[in-house]
């Protein structure tokens, strides 16, 4: 039943214009009248087939929003929230989650692109387009009749084919810790697309180097948890540096505090700086000046004692989740203890990691053993603002890092670090699987050959849908192709002849590079230097055919 509100004026009007049959009408407790609409959802339900392309279309519209961003050439999207808040992007899974969309089919898309983004970390944007080109073909298959059973089937055996063709023109990229051009290669491949390309080979190099510092290249395994990245508006992208160590967004407690602490012996404290106050409801009344002088002591001597309680544990530096007035800094700068407050639950957690250091939750427990240690421990400032970070340095316990990302404003700093997680991701996938495929659709076009030759063996319906995911895998060059101002179907056509002539799955647009003879931008990406890690373009493949 769909309630429908009408004012006075127009109440006349909507009885004249519907049988009475089909309506009634209610009154609430101040009078408005309500009309009832009977049956209604009835009317406008749509079944069979036509719910089925109503679908398509629903997904279809999310994939084409999303497609003009794929690729080098790709565009920026700006999404504003309700709250009027702004973000610039390019990244698939950003804009995706950013976007609201109130269809049960075009949700599924969005959890697709965040499922590629969970897994892989990157080709969130290709995955999405790649599920709308398939949802395209399948709507032209079901026009001609053909089951949607059979569509899904005829998919499934050529993600199959798919997926074993990109196994067989993987390349297998050897790399140690002396030598690591081929993931600061790849991760530039990944950068291109991004607003940070302008400089990509040295955001490269920082990626690399903070995925390489916390991994364990013999069990390749990367610890995610011991990187940071702590953005600062100011400065510009070249300003991006990569620091051994723990960045907070805090500053020490105290001006007259100690704001350089070598060989630093951290107490991580999760108890505030306070007397301790009664669980209960509690009155104080106080009719004399000995009983308040009396209290007074007793809370001074309540803050002597946790004061002397850090300092005979041999602590240097104090970092307390909670706040403290500043009789407790006043008594900690007497005694020459340098104090962090208002520190987060997470970044607690990443120093007591870091420095091998544990969290008390109460003075009693403190003692030498639980004490973090890191070689300096130091406050920095920027530009002449009054904003300061602290840099923990050394720790003792694990290579921690930490990305400081700076630019032009708040907007770029917070795409130039989803643009360096994407780049550590694949990263780490390299080095968990050091197989690439090759880029600039390349990788598309051949498995679109293979799936097409297999077509010409298979009897049945289900050549058809085969050929359509065929057809499907080059809606990726075309896109790229289009999304560069070229002319999509050229340069397609001259890739994928060249890769037939030379039996050459290399072969891609090469659309950063200069024209060649032909007048097309087919060029061999092995030379160019354009990677993409193979489990991340199966992982692409899988997830947008089911």
């Amino acid at each position: 039943i769909r309630l429908t509100i009408a004012t006075n004026k127009l109440f006349p009007y909507k009885v004249k214009q519907r049988s009475i049959s089909t309506m009634s009408m209610i009154y609430d407790e101040y009078g408005r009248p309500f009309i009832i609409l009977k049956e209604q959802q009835a009317k406008s339900r749509v079944k069979g087939l036509e719910a089925t392309k109503a679908n398509i279309i629903a997904a279809k519209s999310i994939s084409q929003i999303v497609r003009t961003s794929l690729g080098p050439k790709g565009m920026d999207k700006i999404l504003v929230s309700q709250d009027g808040d702004v973000t610039i992007t390019n990244d698939g899974a950003t804009i995706m989650d950013r976007m609201e969309v109130n269809h049960q089919v075009a949700k599924l898309l969005v959890e697709l692109s965040a499922s590629q983004d969970d897994e892989i970390g990157d080709g969130t944007t290709g995955v999405v387009v790649l599920a709308g080109a398939l949802l395209e073909q399948a709507e032209k298959l079901l026009s001609r009749g053909i089951h949607p059973v059979r569509i899904a089937e005829g998919f499934e055996k050529a993600a199959e084919v798919a997926g074993k063709t990109l196994g067989d023109i993987a390349d297998t990229v050897p790399f140690s810790a002396d030598n690591l051009d081929p993931l600061v290669t790849t991760a530039m491949t990944t950068l291109s697309s991004k607003i940070i390309n302008v400089d990509k080979r040295r955001m490269a190099e920082i990626a690399v180097n903070a995925v390489v510092g916390v991994a364990d290249l013999e069990r390749k395994v990367v610890n995610f948890d011991m990187i940071r990245m702590e953005g600062k508006p100011g400065g510009s992208l070249e300003d991006t540096e990569l620091v051994n160590g723990i960045i907070i967004d805090k500053d020490i407690s105290h001006p007259q505090m100690s704001k350089n602490i070598k060989d630093a012996k951290m107490c991580i404290l999760t108890c505030p700086f306070e007397p301790p106050k009664p669980k209960t409801k509690h009155k104080l009344e106080i009719s004399s000046r000995e009983a308040y002088e009396k209290l007074h002591k007793q809370e001074q001597d309540y803050f002597k004692e946790m004061v002397q309680q850090v300092k005979d544990s041999g602590a240097n530096l104090v970092i307390c989740q909670w706040g403290f007035d500043d009789e407790a800094n006043h008594l900690l700068l007497q005694n020459g203890l340098s104090a962090v407050r208002w520190v987060g639950g997470v970044e607690i957690e990443h120093i007591a990691i870091a420095t091998g250091g544990r969290i008390v939750p109460r003075f009693s427990e403190l003692t030498a053993d639980k004490l973090g240690k890191a070689g300096v421990v130091r406050e920095i400032s920027f530009g002449n603002t009054k904003e300061r970070m602290l840099v923990i340095e050394d720790c003792a316990n694990s290579n921690a890092v930490t990305i400081l990302v700076r630019g032009g404003n708040k907007m770029i700093v917070e795409e130039a670090k989803r643009s360096l997680h994407d780049a550590m991701c694949v990263v780490r996938n390299l080095i968990k699987d050091n197989r690439v495929v090759y880029g600039g659709g390349a990788a598309e076009i051949a498995c679109s050959l293979a799936v097409s030759g297999y077509a010409e063996t298979v009897v049945g319906v289900d050549q058809f849908a085969i050929r359509a995911f065929a057809d499907a895998l080059d809606d990726i060059p075309l896109a790229l192709a289009e999304n560069s101002g070229l002319d999509p179907i050229k340069e397609l056509a001259a890739a994928k002849s060249r890769q037939m002539k030379e039996t050459n799955p290399l072969i891609g647009l090469g659309l950063n590079q200069d024209a060649n003879e032909e007048g097309s931008h087919a060029a061999n990406m092995k030379d160019i230097g354009v990677f993409e890690t193979l489990v991340g373009k199966q992982e692409q493949i899988s997830l947008a055919t089911q």
